[in-house]
């Protein structure tokens, strides 16, 4: 992100919820120093917008924070430096970034728009690799509503012998936090090295590649990174209105059109509580049946977990969660996925326990609340037996 500090001239064209501004910067955009008043030349005077509602209505004289970002790099973006706020005497700012590739604009339009180097882009040296790419070539692909859900599918990945070696991409969406360093839990996973890649997709930003779309961002994980499966989940936040389309996870179902589509082969996590005090997330979570039976378009192997007695006796399980799961899984059979009974015992909790980044979701921890973080293992135990199969080339 390219910064500096303008100073209003004057107020131009306003509409609801925006104004134009004419502003003289402190010091000149990259590569014209003929703007550089230190040097004889007169300060440069750009285009600025500010979103009202967001930072109020500047007025001449006022001192500004800007992004210059897209203007530094020629790029269209309304013409516009954007308006963060007001600076403050003294503002000290960070350098430029150095010169080089990426005009992928992400948080776009927005005062905090961030340019990255997408790997999809034709400025990226993969580029040719991706122009044409189109084919998955049976890769698993876990899809999971829930960011929270991450770090137990990672373990379920890892828990049966030889999973320590699978290379997991996690496909950040950006339905929740944008900006990959929210992530304490993607910090946990890589410096444990039990995630071998982060993909941002979408609005999404910081991962160690960045793509546009969840289809590139899957065909990235697969054909740059060399993956062996993905998880694709929102990034931390969840965000629900308590009607059954106003969730921020409805993406799931889309994500696993988007594996299907690429001859992948998608694996449906299932949100899954037995101490939510919610009916409608009681089970499995209303936001997994809308998604899966109603979004998903194309079939996908849904992991349920098959309890033993010792697990099924943990807090908050019980016959009576395993009875009502069975009953919520008539409707994704209905939908076409395929069900698959997928064991739970100790051990898996064992693998659970070992994980780097914390387990947590809607404040339950693992002992609150089992079945949660068990549903989400097995999903990944079930992508980790299908990277052993062999796969159906595609036409």
């Amino acid at each position: 992100m390219t910064w500096r500090i303008g100073t209003v001239i004057s107020t131009g064209k306003a509409w609801r919820g925006a104004r134009e501004l004419e502003v003289t910067l402190d010091r000149p955009l990259p590569g014209h120093p003929e703007d550089d008043p230190e040097d004889g030349g007169a300060p440069a005077t750009v285009r600025a917008l500010a979103y009202t509602d967001l930072v109020g209505d500047p007025a001449p004289g006022d001192a500004l924070l800007l992004n210059v970002s897209a203007l530094a790099r020629g790029l269209g973006t309304g013409g516009y430096a954007l308006v963060v706020g007001p600076a403050s005497p003294g503002t000290t700012l960070p350098p430029d970034p150095a010169p080089g590739p990426g005009h992928l604009v992400k948080a776009r339009y927005t005062p905090l728009q961030t340019m990255v180097l997408g790997v999809d882009e034709q400025e990226s040296p993969h580029h040719a690799t991706l122009a044409d790419a189109d084919d998955l070539h049976g890769m698993p692909v876990v899809v999971a509503d829930l960011h929270s859900a991450l770090p137990a599918v990672v373990a379920g990945l890892r828990h049966a012998p030889g999973g320590d070696t699978l290379k997991i991409a996690y496909v950040m969406t950006d339905g929740g936090a944008l900006p990959a360093a929210f992530s304490r839990t993607v910090a946990a996973l890589r410096d444990a090295g039990w995630l071998h890649t982060c993909v941002t997709v979408g609005q999404a930003y910081g991962g160690d590649l960045e793509a546009v779309t969840v289809h590139t961002g899957l065909l990235a994980a697969r054909h740059v990174a060399g993956c062996d499966v993905a998880v694709v989940a929102q990034g931390p936040g969840n965000l629900g209105t308590g009607t059954r389309w106003g969730y921020s996870g409805v993406a799931a179902g889309e994500a696993v059109n988007a594996a299907a589509t690429l001859h992948g082969r998608p694996v449906a996590s299932l949100r899954v509580s037995g101490a939510d005090p919610r009916d409608r997330h009681l089970g499995i979570s209303h936001h997994s049946l809308t998604a899966y039976t109603r979004v998903a378009l194309a079939p996908a192997d849904i992991p349920v977990p098959a309890p033993t007695p010792d697990v099924e006796n943990l807090p908050a399980w019980g016959p009576t969660l395993t009875t009502r799961l069975h009953q919520q899984t008539t409707a994704l059979a209905t939908a076409g996925h395929t069900l698959v009974d997928v064991p739970a015992d100790p051990t898996l909790l064992d693998t659970l326990r070992t994980s780097p980044a914390g387990l947590r979701t809607m404040g339950r921890g693992l002992d609150a609340d089992p079945a949660s973080f068990v549903t989400a293992a097995v999903a990944g135990l079930h992508a980790h037996h299908l990277t052993t199969q062999p796969t159906t080339p595609t036409a």
